[in-house]
């Protein structure tokens, strides 16, 4: 699994954010490649009304850490809706 860290544009104004306000996001992508997961994540936030994506840090989290649960990262109700879905996009309100 890959957790990015990256920002996006917003497109429009809504509920949540403004019309070209720079929004933050963690990404969380269960592919076997670094290269289709960050076009995945690119891809995803993109088809939630955002443009202009730019990944600042990316992590790689190996199965066995996950199954391990260090971190409590097993735990974690994102990294439980990666696994089971094969992604999970979660923006944030601020920097």
């Amino acid at each position: 699994m890959y957790l990015f860290s990256l920002n996006a544009v917003s497109k429009t104004s809504n509920a949540d954010f403004r019309e070209g306000e720079e929004v933050p996001f963690i990404v969380y992508i269960d592919f076997a490649d670094l290269f289709g997961a960050e076009q995945l994540a690119k891809v995803f936030v993109m088809r939630e009304g955002f443009r202009d994506v730019k990944i600042e840090k990316r992590k790689h989290v190996d199965n066995r850490t996950l199954s391990e649960g260090q971190g409590g990262l097993a735990q974690d109700p994102k990294v439980q809706e990666a696994l089971a879905k094969g992604y999970c996009v979660q923006a944030f309100s601020a920097h």
